[in-house]
């Protein structure tokens, strides 16, 4: 397998446990019925549950550009030891980036979405204006 889809699989699973610590935190504060329910009224929750939660949701945008880019990569031909870098430059980024939001680590949360960007950047730089595959 690619490294670049390597990568892409951490990245997905690194998500689930995302989702899995907000949800347990959930748990913890306002109750597995609460979690389990329907969430129709809003209800007041810990600053840490509400970092957690915005975290999974900006692990889904930034999932939602890194997968499609490591795709065509992939498909194209395009990965080089440049991508594979990137792309796990992305996974190290997210990782470092779930406990730095949930503890409000500023302004390194926003230095380490920004590598994470970064990386994503240059994979999608090699998409489109990197060398042709033989």
């Amino acid at each position: 397998m690619a490294p670049e889809l390597s990568a892409l699989t951490c990245a997905v699973l690194l998500q689930v446990v995302a989702i899995g610590i907000a949800g347990a935190q959930m748990n913890r504060e306002l109750g597995p019925r609460y979690n389990a329910g329907p969430r129709d009224q809003p209800v007041d929750m810990s600053p840490l549950l509400g970092r957690l939660r915005r975290a999974v949701t900006n692990g889904f945008e930034g999932l939602a550009m890194f997968a499609p880019v490591v795709l065509i990569l992939v498909l194209a031909g395009k990965t080089s030891p440049l991508t594979a870098t990137a792309a796990w430059i992305y996974v190290a980024a997210r990782i470092l980036y779930i406990p730095a939001y949930g503890l409000g680590l500023a302004p390194w949360r926003s230095l380490i979405w920004l590598a994470g960007l970064i990386a994503t950047l240059t994979l999608a730089g090699v998409a489109l204006f990197g060398p042709a595959p033989l």
